[in-house]
């Protein structure tokens, strides 16, 4: 996200390079260049938002090497929150879309006269109110990306919180002589219930199964509990 952002940015100032050289060169002999002509080079008010945003989730990162298994799984918490804010944000994007282009169905409901059923094909005929396949696949994509990322970083805060699984995890790395914070990769499979967790400089590798099965919510659990924060703005109690 940073190196695109920083990307974005440095393409503006190629461009404002380029043309300025230009502009320079045309001033020299009468040449009048347009207003806004410009505007290439301009960084924009998204761009550079998009870049203060992947600086803030850089610089809040926590890259210290983690001495225990519940720092560990913490900062991949933290990661992987990182990540569900920017899902969040995307999905709400293409909810966005969407959601204009399906109000149309209010104008097809009450369209039972031929100057309504024109206006409303004249709607159906511009962007905002028609989807077509690229905007719905954005949608869902973001909808997967929020549960591939919630998942993820409730897994970790689940694992943290677990005390029989951080001592398994500090206690393999103990026997095994290294730190549990060189770790090279982590993943977590919610089907299976299983962490694996690699470190591949020390040359050791497992997977840790079974911990989380207690702590699993359906979507009827998801839905509710969507539901009650929609109305009291946080989660119940536990």
């Amino acid at each position: 996200m940073l190196i695109a952002s920083i990307g974005d940015i440095q393409d503006r100032i190629t461009n404002s390079g380029v043309m300025t050289v230009g502009a320079v060169g045309y001033a020299a002999i009468g040449g009048v260049i347009n207003d806004e002509a410009l505007s290439d080079g301009i960084i924009t008010t998204s761009e550079i938002g998009a870049y203060l945003e992947a600086k803030e989730l850089v610089l809040n990162h926590d890259y210290a090497i983690a001495s225990t298994a519940e720092q560990l799984f913490m900062q991949e918490h933290a990661a992987s929150m990182n990540s569900l804010n920017t899902a969040v944000d995307n999905l709400t994007a293409a909810t966005a879309v969407v959601m204009t282009a399906v109000e149309v169905s209010t104008i097809a409901a009450e369209a039972d006269t031929k100057p309504e059923q024109v206006e409303l094909q004249a709607m159906l005929e511009t962007d905002a109110y028609s989807l077509d396949a690229a905007e719905v696949n954005e949608y869902n994509e973001a909808v997967a990306a929020v549960e591939t990322f919630a998942q993820q970083a409730g897994a970790f805060m689940a694992a943290a919180n677990n005390d029989d699984l951080t001592a398994t995890v500090d206690n393999y790395a103990a026997q095994g002589n290294f730190m549990v914070g060189s770790y090279t990769a982590i993943t977590y499979t919610q089907s299976i219930d299983e962490f694996v967790i690699t470190w591949d400089d020390s040359g050791f590798g497992t997977g840790f199964q079974g911990y989380l099965t207690p702590e699993m919510k359906n979507a009827t659990e998801i839905y509710a509990a969507g539901e009650y924060i929609n109305q009291y703005g946080a989660m119940p109690t536990q």
